[in-house]
């Protein structure tokens, strides 16, 4: 063995390993600053299709899963893109998740709604009475007096 010095290639700086990089040495504290809540990465319509376009203009092998790559997608949301483009077109892209959102009555919707159900309920009570009345009749034996007025029974 000779005492020749190492050559720099061999050994790394810093106590570092070459696949390291800039990470902080094992057993050193960890970042303390976390992020509180992932969020949902949201892609506008304009971007799903230019990268369908771009997909479907790869040629060579292996440039779809470079494409997804650089761009940071995976395969599942390219197979919904193409899908929503096909069925839905480019408008169809922009559409948001989950159901659609019921649409707010108006006020003179709302006033309609309680005015029906008054009455409703009046009508309800009216029929109620009517029918006791002509029980009332059919016991006691009293003919009915019709004022000409048609019935819907």
């Amino acid at each position: 063995m000779t005492n020749e010095p190492r050559s720099s290639a061999a050994a790394p700086r810093g106590g570092r390993s070459e696949r390291s990089g800039d990470l902080p040495p094992r057993g050193a504290a960890a970042d303390p600053e976390v992020v509180a809540r992932a969020t949902r990465r949201r892609f506008d319509a304009a971007y799903k299709a230019r990268i369908v376009a771009e997909a479907d203009a790869c040629r060579e092998s292996g440039g779809i899963g470079a494409l997804l790559r650089r761009e940071g997608l995976y395969s599942s949301h390219l197979a919904e893109w193409r899908g929503t483009l096909r069925r839905n077109g480019e408008a169809g892209l922009g559409r948001k998740r989950g159901p659609t959102a019921k649409p707010k009555p108006s006020a003179r919707e709302v006033e309609l709604e309680r005015e029906n159900k008054k009455l409703a309920r009046r009508l309800a009570k009216a029929e109620a009475i009517i029918a006791f009345q002509k029980k009332a009749h059919e016991l006691l034996g009293l003919p009915l007096n019709h004022h000409g007025l048609d019935e819907d029974e």
